[in-house]
């Protein structure tokens, strides 16, 4: 446990921003979960309009660094080939 006042109010940051971002990787990982779905069951439409959704909020989960910009490229990048693979 922290002894000094500074030491225990960055305790209390690092504990809202782990919170925070937690809940912002869950709700990447169901969005890209529902974009998979959507094109393993062939609803393209669905897909189509989930993965500009899940594009948006790994792009902003990037630029806060939540997850690592090439994370977020290469998910971009793999949902969309899926997408493309489906289509066809």
């Amino acid at each position: 446990m922290p002894h000094t006042q500074s030491a225990k109010k960055r305790l209390k940051q690092s504990q809202r921003r782990k919170a925070r971002n937690r809940s912002v990787k869950a709700e990447l990982r169901t969005e890209v979960k529902k974009v998979r779905s959507a094109v393993a069951a062939g609803k393209s439409d669905e897909a189509k309009t989930g993965l500009t959704t899940a594009q948006t909020k790994l792009d902003r989960a990037a630029t806060r660094g939540i997850i690592h910009k090439n994370k977020a490229a290469r998910l971009k990048s793999r949902l969309s080939k899926a997408l493309k693979a489906a289509k066809k």
